[in-house]
């Protein structure tokens, strides 16, 4: 699940940490196939999924500090 910046950046800061909750929850299983020695469908997913995790949390604190300013 690989999002685009320009998508995140239309987002409000409610919609982001949402957004954040789905993508956390597919780490979560795909975590979980690792684990069980199962293999995932889509290996490099893993590595997406991390990325799109931290570029939501870029844009949550991107948000809070304009809102500080």
């Amino acid at each position: 699940m690989k999002i685009k910046n320009s998508e995140l950046r239309k987002m409000n800061k409610e919609e982001l940490e949402k957004k954040l909750m789905e993508v956390r929850k597919d780490l979560v299983k795909i975590n979980a196939q690792v684990a069980a020695g199962t293999i995932p469908e889509n290996p490099g997913n893993v590595k997406n999924v991390k990325k799109t995790v931290a570029r939501i949390l870029t844009m949550i604190t991107e948000a809070g500090k304009k809102s500080n300013e």
